[in-house]
């Protein structure tokens, strides 16, 4: 509508009398907005403990001693060693004769056996669980105020 004129009469806007020529009306739209109560929420959680059972896997050892008879004559007392996952040890006496003479009765050995097992054992375990409930909005209330928080721990 380029071709339009607008006149104007004592301040105010009139068209002219030619039927080809359009008012030109503009409107214009101021929006605005407020922040008001519209609900409130209260959040609550619960912890449960559970009874179950759990699997663990286990390590036993047990221990085997054997004793073995040497009765051997010997100069020195000798150590204590390991082999092969058996610790030996030397079980020694002294024996009068017309000399004195050290004999190696026995010697102690010693061996670790493993076991591993799964076994049932009892735990608790805890869990929690939420509740959401909305509170109506009391006439009056603020926008600040606007979640109440409740928390009952069962620990």
């Amino acid at each position: 509508m380029s071709g339009a004129s607008f006149h104007q009469r004592s301040g105010k806007g009139t068209m002219t009398d030619d039927p080809q020529i359009l008012p030109v009306v503009k409107e214009e739209l101021v929006l605005t907005k407020e922040q008001r109560l519209a609900g409130r929420v209260r959040v609550s959680t619960r912890t449960e403990a559970v009874d179950q059972m759990l699997s663990v896997d286990l390590t036993e050892t047990q221990v085997e001693v054997v004793r073995v008879p040497v009765d051997r004559r010997i100069q020195t007392v000798p150590e204590v060693v390991t082999k092969d996952g058996v610790t030996i040890v030397p079980v020694v006496e002294e024996r009068l004769v017309v000399t004195r003479e050290l004999y190696l009765l026995e010697e102690v050995h010693i061996r670790h056996v493993e076991q591993r097992r799964t076994q049932e054992v009892p735990v608790t375990t805890r869990h929690q669980t939420v509740h959401v409930q909305r509170v109506p909005v009391e006439p009056g209330a603020s926008a600040s105020n606007s979640v109440a928080k409740d928390q009952d721990d069962d620990s």
